[in-house]
């Protein structure tokens, strides 16, 4: 092992630390309609579990609803059951050819609930890196008994900490960019 092959690791693992974060992000609802709010409801289609963008034109057509439009009529009642199962909070309403989900106006106390769950999020993902630096320092102290020298494992766990930093970063300002869109009323 060489400073470069368990930095780049080390890097992708936090590179996949942030984007598993954003991605989490997404799916946290900040009062407006978005289409990712569903990508945790799945519906029994013919069998096999499909989420339902697979079943269905999911549109947003102002900043306040979700329209749902099955490409088989049939799937209207099995979408609305699943979207009631999911606990995602919202209520489907169906005129027999599209579902409508509203999205109600957050309170107050829903958007510090809301806080504090990106707050977690964000937690997990910076134990989540500091693993990768600490994975990559024992690398380093392994490759030191093993022969490398003792002022380049001693850089590339300086390395392995601005890392870290640099990171942390970028999770500071997606969780505030986060945290402010739901604050805003």
């Amino acid at each position: 092992m060489d400073t470069k092959t368990i930095i780049n690791e080390a890097t992708n693992r936090m590179q996949r630390t942030v984007d598993h974060l954003e991605e989490e992000l997404l799916n946290i609802r900040a009062g407006k309609a978005s289409t990712n709010v569903l990508n945790s409801v799945f519906v029994d289609y013919y069998g096999s579990q499909t989420p339902v963008s697979g079943v269905a034109s999911v549109t947003v057509p102002d900043a306040r609803t979700i329209l749902i439009q099955p490409w088989d009529k049939n799937m209207i009642r099995p979408i609305e059951k699943a979207i009631i199962d999911s606990n995602i909070g919202l209520t489907p309403s169906n005129n027999g050819e599209q579902i409508r989900l509203t999205i109600p106006p957050l309170t107050e106390e829903r958007r510090k609930e809301l806080v504090k769950q990106v707050k977690g999020a964000g937690e997990n993902a910076r134990i989540s890196l500091r693993n990768a630096r600490r994975d990559a320092v024992e690398a380093f102290k392994k490759a030191q008994k093993e022969g490398m020298p003792e002022d380049e494992a001693k850089d590339g766990e300086t390395q392995a900490q601005k890392l870290l930093e640099k990171f942390s970063k970028k999770l500071d300002e997606l969780m505030a960019v986060k945290e402010k869109d739901i604050m805003t009323v």
